[in-house]
């Protein structure tokens, strides 16, 4: 998520914030990235949701998100979501 403002921060980190509250996701963010495991419908359905109410919000900067699919990958350390299949 690239938010074309100065304050850009904020609407990253509560973006995130809000992936980690969805039940049956790994959510794991280092400097570069934000990477999520979990059922692929559900992976696609909940950032569908996510980027609309990023979009959404009053006096919301422009929004460009990047995203690399990568359908199978396992999770690190090979956690698993409940409810994800091996």
């Amino acid at each position: 998520m690239y938010p074309l403002t100065r304050d850009y921060l904020a609407p990253i980190q509560a973006f995130i914030d809000r992936l980690n509250t969805h039940p049956g996701l790994i959510v794991r963010t280092n400097a570069l990235a934000t990477q999520i495991w979990g059922p692929l419908d559900q992976v696609m359905a909940i950032l569908t949701q996510e980027i609309a109410r990023s979009a959404s919000v009053a006096d919301a900067p422009q929004l460009v998100f990047v995203m690399k699919v990568l359908p199978g990958l396992r999770p690190p350390d090979s956690a698993q979501p409940p409810g994800a299949r091996r």
